[in-house]
């Protein structure tokens, strides 16, 4: 059964979450709901929960070999 529920926000917060959710193709309806969904959800590891993004990114570098020196190279460079 679904239920009604009223949130008030800021304005500019309401259009920032409904351009969220259009990019997304979902109703603001459905972004909510993932978002109440997650929080019963706890992550892997220290039993803290994980967002979407980190669980889309969860496996990415899997088979992979990646160094603490190809890290420590990378920020080298970066900040030249």
């Amino acid at each position: 059964m679904q239920t009604k529920l009223t949130l008030r926000l800021d304005q500019r917060l309401i259009r920032r979450a409904k351009a969220y959710a259009r990019r997304r193709g979902k109703s603001l309806s459905a972004i909510v709901a993932d978002f109440f969904v997650g929080l019963e959800q706890p992550g892997a590891g220290a039993g803290e929960p994980r967002s979407a993004a980190v669980r889309s990114l969860a496996g990415a570098l899997a088979g992979h070999r990646v160094a603490e020196e190809d890290y420590r190279a990378y920020l080298e460079r970066k900040h030249r």
